[in-house]
């Protein structure tokens, strides 16, 4: 059965949850992330705020910026936010810049479908830039499976449609320009990330598990190993998570990170698996 599902504009219609469920957001509170997004850390927000505070008048680097919640979290006056998925940063420099969303969105499978083929023939021809695969990029992530971002080896998005039975869409991103005002968004591979300085590195790399197809070119052991001993050679605060696997906990350790522990939520999971993550938290210069 076709549902249409009502989006939110301009304070009217039904709340969207990605502005806290009450209409226009309480610009005292923390914005939440507008994608939904594997490994999302919005849950180390607190924990990471008392790390922050001593260096909160650095400037923020997320070499994996993925769903942002960490900077909407701490509000970092200057921030670099770099992802190696282009579709991701070029969605959130168009919400930098006032995001206004006019494509078709509604809960349903044969639309869905048809903005898959789309927003896949604006990358084929060379459009990936544009509004319109902003827009459709928001629209299939809060639609598709699980949340997931996936390619195939062609670089197609390939994620099937998904089985929520009620989406709040989001039309108007006026609300994330200013949180979004002192960051850069770049798409680069980790060690290109132009660090400077005493920069306050956060970093994210997609998990040491089985699936890693963020982006076109996935992430390697090789590219853990990378991460960690570029990291390790910052000379301003670091701190590096990432599933508390045997051999990324020897990694980390044998690059003189601080190593502890954490319980994260599994938001998704293809498995069907919702058994909390087990984390392990790395630090530097702390």
């Amino acid at each position: 059965m076709r549902q249409t599902v009502a989006a939110v504009t301009g304070g009217k219609g039904p709340p969207d949850r990605a502005t806290g469920g009450q209409g226009p957001p309480d610009k005292t509170k923390t914005l939440k992330p507008p994608l939904k997004w594997a490994g999302g850390k919005r849950w180390q927000v607190p924990h990471l705020r008392r790390m922050w505070q001593a260096h909160r008048d650095r400037r923020l680097v997320e070499p994996f910026c993925g769903g942002i919640a960490v900077t909407l979290g701490l509000s970092p006056a200057h921030a670099l936010l770099n992802d190696a998925n282009p579709h991701l940063v070029n969605f959130y420099r168009w919400v930098q810049s006032g995001l206004h969303i006019d494509v078709e969105m509604e809960n349903d499978k044969s639309l869905y479908y048809r903005h898959r083929a789309r927003f896949n023939e604006l990358l084929e021809t060379g459009q990936e830039d544009s509004r319109e695969a902003a827009s459709l990029f928001y629209y299939l992530n809060r639609t598709g499976y699980n949340g997931l971002c996936r390619f195939n080896k062609g670089g197609e998005f390939n994620v099937p449609f998904g089985q929520y039975e009620r989406i709040h869409y989001l039309r108007d991103f006026d609300h994330y320009r200013t949180a979004l005002a002192g960051c850069t968004f770049t798409t680069t591979d980790v060690e290109a990330v132009p660090l400077e300085k005493g920069d306050f590195v956060y970093a994210d790399p997609p998990y040491d598990v089985e699936f890693r197809q963020y982006a076109r070119a996935g992430f390697s052991w090789r590219d853990q190993e990378r991460t960690a001993r570029w990291l390790a050679a910052h000379d301003g605060p670091v701190v590096l998570v990432n599933q508390a696997t045997g051999r990324i906990e020897s990694l980390y350790r044998s690059f003189g990170y601080d190593v502890s522990f954490a319980s994260g939520p599994r938001r998704i999971s293809c498995t069907g698996d919702r058994a909390p993550a087990r984390e392990i938290v790395a630090t530097r210069n702390m």
